[in-house]
């Protein structure tokens, strides 16, 4: 199953920073689980979706930005509103969550 249009394109860090040799293995991580994501046999809850899409945005641009989408935007306002959710939350910490996330995923959904 492709769920790729839920997992944006990885650039290898949070845009205008660059990555220092400490954070170079979970970044290896992060990535790595961005791709076996796209390899799961079966499709996860939307609320896991919704999950995911917070962390790499949160992982990859930092805190939501932009205005939220209009009110027959379902989906855009769901992904903002999830993304909107874990404001504050570290790119580290938000790569070792998502890693989590996948990992439980991978388990459930092969």
């Amino acid at each position: 199953m492709n769920i790729s249009h839920f997992v944006p394109f990885i650039d290898g860090h949070r845009r205008g920073q660059s990555i220092s040799q400490d954070n170079m293995e979970l970044q290896e991580k992060f990535t790595a689980a961005a791709e076996r994501i796209k390899e799961l046999t079966s499709r996860p809850s939307n609320e896991d979706l919704l999950s995911l899409y917070a962390l790499y945005k949160q992982a990859t641009e930092g805190d939501v930005s932009g205005d939220k989408p209009g009110m027959f935007d379902f989906k855009g306002a769901a992904k903002y509103s999830a993304w909107e959710s874990i404001k504050g939350t570290s790119a580290e910490s938000a790569m070792e969550k998502y890693i989590e996330k996948v990992d439980m995923l991978v388990l459930q959904h092969g």
